[in-house]
């Protein structure tokens, strides 16, 4: 599976020009892109981590969501990140994925709210995991503040990858390097992270540190804190071996979430 990260700074609450800036990077990265199997867009990557919901969300008839489902069918490639989306009366942080053979677009809310950015006020929670099929891979998405919470991340459904596109900011760097492999190797599985550079409209430093870990915790992928779209290569065959020959998921708790009140 290739996979492609798209590591970026965002124009602060300006759809148009981030689409267009992002754009413009696969433009200059034609070849390796067509290669890649999914294009990975962070968290809010229309907008920044804002919390201008009414102004800026989007239906899932809208402007990006065509601009995603064009690039998918363009480059033959799956094409995923967040956005700000407006469905049935509400407003939700919204990682959608596109697949080239397939016409429907498959959606996942971000469940932990950043309570501490009043995200909480401003959004609805999500409350079911999106688990998607695709090339023989079991994939399963996650947004930012998700990566915080091992609970919901936890492996139950024999999931290969795991995505989480985020805004995780400089001041809390460690955290970001810390968790992604503590997921891959606790989950069995591989972990992309996809985050982003540059300051942001409330003066917000972000490092980049976009990654890739295997099931061990490997660091396949460092993408520093370059404006660019990083691309890898991970295979599924070495994973079933591992857990073959260490079945750690077969041993974990189980248990059941409470809803939300």
């Amino acid at each position: 599976m290739n996979l492609a990260l798209v590591q970026t700074d965002l124009i602060w609450q300006d759809k148009a020009a981030n689409r267009q800036n992002i754009g413009k990077m696969i433009d200059e990265n034609t070849t390796n892109v067509k290669q890649a199997d999914i294009l990975i867009l962070p968290e809010m990557f229309t907008t920044g981590f804002t919390m201008a919901a009414s102004k800026l969300a989007e239906s899932m008839d809208g402007d990006t969501i065509h601009w995603m489902r064009s690039l998918a069918d363009q480059y033959q490639i799956a094409v995923c990140g967040s956005m700000i989306a407006y469905e049935d009366g509400k407003f939700f942080n919204r990682f959608v994925w596109f697949s080239p053979e397939s016409k429907e677009v498959l959606s996942y809310d971000k469940k932990h709210l950043f309570s501490l950015a009043d995200e909480n006020h401003h959004f609805h929670a999500g409350t079911d995991h999106l688990e998607i099929e695709y090339k023989n891979w079991r994939i399963m998405p996650f947004i930012c503040y998700d990566l915080r919470f091992p609970v919901w991340m936890r492996n139950t459904q024999e999931v290969d990858l795991m995505i989480c596109v985020a805004n995780f900011p400089t001041k809390r760097k460690k955290a970001w390097s810390t968790l992604l492999p503590a997921r891959a190797i606790e989950n069995v599985c591989y972990v992309a992270g996809v985050n982003i550079i540059g300051r942001d409209g409330n003066e917000i430093e972000y490092p980049g540190c976009s990654g890739v870990f295997d099931y061990t915790g490997e660091l396949l992928l460092d993408a520093k804190s370059d404006k660019a779209i990083n691309f890898v290569s991970i295979d599924k065959p070495p994973l079933d071996v591992f857990r073959r020959a260490y079945p750690f998921l077969k041993d974990r708790d189980h248990f059941n979430l409470l809803p939300n009140h």
